[in-house]
């Protein structure tokens, strides 16, 4: 059995504050017996005036809220999924972009976010995240960590359940869904789409959220939760910003997909025809 921390944060505009934040987060999720630490989206800037935001962002190597991640995770000694940082690329356009970083410092692998937020909503908020972000093109399992083979998604992902079955099929025990989520979005879908991507795949989601009022006056939903493969609550908190614990026992999935073995009962779907 391995035990996890969430880290439910309220990510402003300051890279070097929300780094501080990050590293405690680390340190507190180490004294608590944990064995690994998941953070939300965006844990190193949250910001939606892009021209201010523009002067805080760079690239994977020059990122001092990665660097100062990494040296928490090796001065503790434990891992860490942080669950993402806006990075510049190579070509210049901007990534989303999760982190797994293991005992050592070292990043073990990245996942850039495939599935891009762009919506109006009933409540006048406008997201365009297309405008900032190129997608990735990757889906990503690292092998090795406490909650074994670790599948890695963001946010927005979460609606699109072929990109779970992906993971499931590639081995994925555990899923990692680091989110940002709107207060109405999360009001409604949060909960009921975590815990339906465990019960179909028969595997653990673990989602830490950003959470509250932020200095770039957004709202987000918070309410990181833990789910097994049964679909049931290993942790659930409210909506301010936090830590919280979760024991993961992986010989449960074998349990449960003995139980429900729809996993294997998976065949591709032929086309569909027009009648």
């Amino acid at each position: 059995m391995s035990r996890i921390a969430l880290l439910q944060a309220q990510t402003g505009i300051d890279p070097a504050h929300n780094a501080e934040a990050l590293i405690e987060a680390v340190r507190q999720a180490r004294a608590g017996g944990a064995d690994m630490l998941f953070t939300p989206e965006m844990s190193g800037l949250l910001d939606r005036d892009r021209a201010r935001a523009a002067r805080n962002l760079s690239s994977e190597a020059d990122d001092r809220v990665l660097a100062a991640v990494r040296d928490a995770a090796a001065r503790e000694g434990m891992w860490v999924h942080l669950g993402s940082l806006a990075i510049r690329r190579e070509d210049g356009l901007l990534a989303n972009r999760a982190f797994v970083i293991d005992p050592a410092g070292e990043i073990r692998g990245t996942y850039d976010k495939i599935h891009l937020f762009d919506v109006d909503l009933p409540t006048g908020e406008s997201w365009r995240e297309s405008a900032s972000y190129a997608r990735g093109n990757r889906t990503v399992v690292i092998e090795g960590t406490p909650v074994g083979r670790l599948g890695l998604t963001i946010c927005y992902d979460l609606r699109f359940p072929a990109l779970f079955s992906a993971l499931a099929e590639a081995g994925a025990e555990t899923i990692a869904v680091p989110a940002a989520f709107t207060v109405p979005t999360g009001q409604a879908h949060w909960e009921v789409l975590l815990r339906a991507r465990a019960i179909e795949a028969g595997l653990f989601i673990v989602a830490a959220a950003q959470a509250g009022k932020h200095e770039d006056g957004r709202e987000t939903y918070g309410h990181s939760l833990v789910a097994g493969p049964w679909g049931e609550l290993l942790l659930q908190m409210d909506g301010a910003p936090g830590l919280g614990f979760a024991d993961i026992e992986l010989g449960r999935i074998t349990e449960v997909r003995s139980r429900v073995p729809a996993l294997s009962h998976r065949r591709s779907i032929p086309p569909v025809e027009r009648a």
